[in-house]
């Protein structure tokens, strides 16, 4: 009995292909960004333009302010600062319907509000650039019915702690104790009256209303000629 022999071949597998020459590199392939020496972020945070656009608008707006104190001053008799706090913008509103035409009421920071009198004979309110002022502007020289509005809104309102703080009138200083001076004035009515009064009464009457304040003598003076003004107008 022959016996057969069987041989098994001893070649070798071939290689794995991830170990040839050719392998794929995970280095190759991909670039570590913390690696990389030159690396820089591909987008680069830009500042945003809003808090300049915002400083902007705020810069026009203090300025437009500024302009429009100025442009209220002109032609003014009588500038009053009135402590506004804990207002409401209901009571805003009423308060500016029961002004005169000839008065008018505009909410200013104390530092634009001294910015725009800075030079001119309104820097006497400086005493009253405290707190939170809304100011009255009295283009009239009846200042006693310019400022009752705000005495009766006050009283109604139960708003004592929201007094003026502070006024000026012919160059002068008013401050908060000083208001009945300012509120007692002679109306145009009464400046009349006197008028009337001294020419048809005795020569010492004449003389007493010359010896008036030389603020009233001014008023009566202005009066009379505009009474005069008037009585030809009608002739």
């Amino acid at each position: 009995m022959e016996a057969t022999l069987f041989t098994v071949s001893s070649s070798k597998p071939p290689p794995p292909q991830y170990l040839s020459s050719d392998s794929f590199s995970l280095k190759s392939h991909f670039n570590n960004p913390f690696l990389a020496s030159n690396h820089r972020p591909r987008f680069s945070p830009k500042p945003s333009p809003l808090p300049r656009i915002r400083a902007a608008i705020s810069r026009n707006r203090k300025e437009e302010t500024v302009e429009k104190v100025k442009e209220e001053l002109q032609d003014c008799f009588l500038v009053a600062g009135i402590s506004y706090k804990g207002f409401t913008v209901k009571q805003f509103q009423e308060f500016r319907s029961q002004l005169p035409e000839s008065s008018k009421l505009l909410v200013a920071k104390n530092t634009l509000v001294l910015k725009a009198i800075e030079g001119t004979k309104w820097e006497a309110l400086k005493p009253c650039m405290k707190g939170m002022n809304a100011w009255l502007f009295v283009h009239s020289e009846e200042i006693p019915a310019a400022l009752k509005p705000y005495r009766a809104f006050q009283k109604e309102k139960k708003l004592e702690e929201n007094d003026f703080t502070g006024a000026v009138f012919e160059g002068k200083y008013y401050g908060p104790e000083e208001f009945k001076a300012l509120e007692n004035l002679p109306t145009r009515a009464e400046i009349y009256a006197q008028i009337l009064g001294s020419l048809k009464g005795p020569a010492s009457a004449v003389v007493s209303t010359i010896q008036a304040p030389a603020r009233n003598l001014i008023m009566v003076l202005k009066a009379y000629c505009k009474k005069l003004e008037e009585e030809g107008a009608g002739q």
